[in-house]
């Protein structure tokens, strides 16, 4: 069906995860994700592909300054050490190019402990509390963050969210082999006030749809580019 669309429209994907995360979901061992999509970007646009080729990238780190990331890092990894929650394992912080990902289980713990936890957390409400400390604690810094997936939120300066990647897209236009993309569309299901698809979909520079799950996108794709 990918191919079929790219026949159609450009297609790209923006998503918070690194580039080999992506890879890791969208590639093959044999294939390349930046061969299957016209545009790539890994961490909401801060790292990105245009037919393969790596576009200029923007860093977390050097936004932040080394003295108040360690300072953040420090309060995120007491709070989880204090969290009284029935499971923990590992990688409670995964630093990325663009943002930090937090979760309180850690990154490690398996597909049937995500499962249980994300239960846990809709009834205890963890990451919204979490959220909700360090907000107070480092209001003096434009941060943005943002709860997706089963059992992480994602930390970034405000602006650097999935929005960036359309930066991209206009930047390309200007170039003197550039397209300008008069019309964009956008699929997620994180689109509500909060998610991690919440401010892509609702920027007016695209028509956002929302969906449910993948089969759900794949539904409202074929019907909307008539496939």
């Amino acid at each position: 069906m990918l191919s079929d669309l790219r026949q159609k429209v450009a297609v790209g994907y923006v998503g918070g995860s690194d580039f080999v995360k992506q890879q890791e979901q969208l590639g093959t061992a044999s294939l390349s994700v930046t061969t299957r999509f016209d545009f790539c970007f890994p961490e909401n646009g801060l790292t990105a592909y245009k037919l393969g080729q790596l576009l200029p990238s923007q860093s977390f780190i050097n936004w932040i300054g080394e003295d108040r990331y360690k300072e953040l890092v420090k309060f995120i990894l007491h709070y989880i050490a204090d969290l009284d929650i029935p499971i923990k394992r590992g990688t409670f912080i995964e630093f990325r190019n663009g943002m930090i990902n937090v979760s309180p289980i850690g990154r490690n713990a398996s597909t049937e402990e995500r499962n249980e936890y994300q239960k846990y957390d809709l009834e205890h409400k963890i990451r919204e509390t979490f959220v909700a400390a360090l907000r107070e604690k480092f209001s003096d810094i434009d941060l943005t963050y943002s709860i997706g997936g089963q059992i992480s939120f994602d930390v970034f300066p405000t602006g650097w969210d999935k929005t960036y990647c359309l930066g991209h897209l206009e930047s390309d236009a200007k170039k003197p082999d550039g397209i300008e993309y008069t019309t964009i569309h956008f699929f997620g299901d994180k689109t509500y006030k909060g998610g991690n698809d919440y401010e892509i979909y609702e920027d007016p520079r695209t028509i956002g749809h929302s969906v449910t799950d993948p089969d759900d996108c794949l539904k409202q794709v074929k019907a909307l580019f008539d496939l």
